[in-house]
């Protein structure tokens, strides 16, 4: 569950890379009597920016997390018995979420608890649906998606696996790989 919440948090880096640039403000004076606001008062006319800097402080954490574990993996690698491309779901959750919330108005407190509710809402159905994968972040990383069916030493062949490798994959591959969830992998090719 954990890993999941972080990848929901990965799938929302540029939604807060947007929100941050929008948001941010930086008094800029540049006459010889300048004097620093001090860190306390920047951090209040930037509170929003700094919470979308901790949101993608999380979602590095959670991708430097997934990018390492297969490296531990201590499950049998399975063989590719037919595999289909669907780095579509990228651009799916990209066009339907993080476009439009970049046009909510930032300053009103009001619309701000909306967002805020959004992203929850979004959040749990994208959790509990299993539609983490679907995540535009991993495809600016060079990550894709794969529909396969493969041929597991324990299960036998298992069907309608999703797979999120940096890898080009083929039919017959040799696969290693960390479970996400029931049926979705973090993947990466057998040497």
């Amino acid at each position: 569950m954990i890993r999941k919440i972080g990848l929901y948090f990965l799938s929302l880096w540029l939604l807060f890379i947007l929100i941050f640039i929008i948001t941010v403000k930086i008094p800029i004076y540049l006459k010889k009597d300048w004097v620093f606001i001090g860190l306390e008062n920047l951090l209040k006319i930037n509170i929003i920016p700094f919470l979308c800097f901790i949101a993608i402080i999380i979602g590095w954490i959670s991708f430097s997390d997934f990018k390492h574990k297969v490296k531990g993996s201590t499950e049998l690698p399975f063989k590719v018995e037919s595999i289909e491309n669907i780095d579509y779901e990228h651009l799916t959750f990209l066009t339907t979420y993080i476009v439009p919330l970049v046009c909510f108005n930032f300053i009103s407190i009001r619309y701000l608890i909306v967002l805020l509710i959004l992203l929850i809402i979004i959040g749990i159905i994208y959790i509990r649906t299993d539609l983490f994968y679907a995540n535009p972040t991993l495809a600016i990383l060079q990550f894709r998606i794969y529909k396969i069916s493969g041929n597991f030493v324990k299960d036998g062949i298992r069907n309608n696996i999703i797979l999120i490798t940096r890898d080009k994959l083929q039919k017959d591959d040799l696969v290693k790989y960390i479970k996400l969830d029931n049926r979705i992998y973090y993947a990466k090719k057998q040497e």
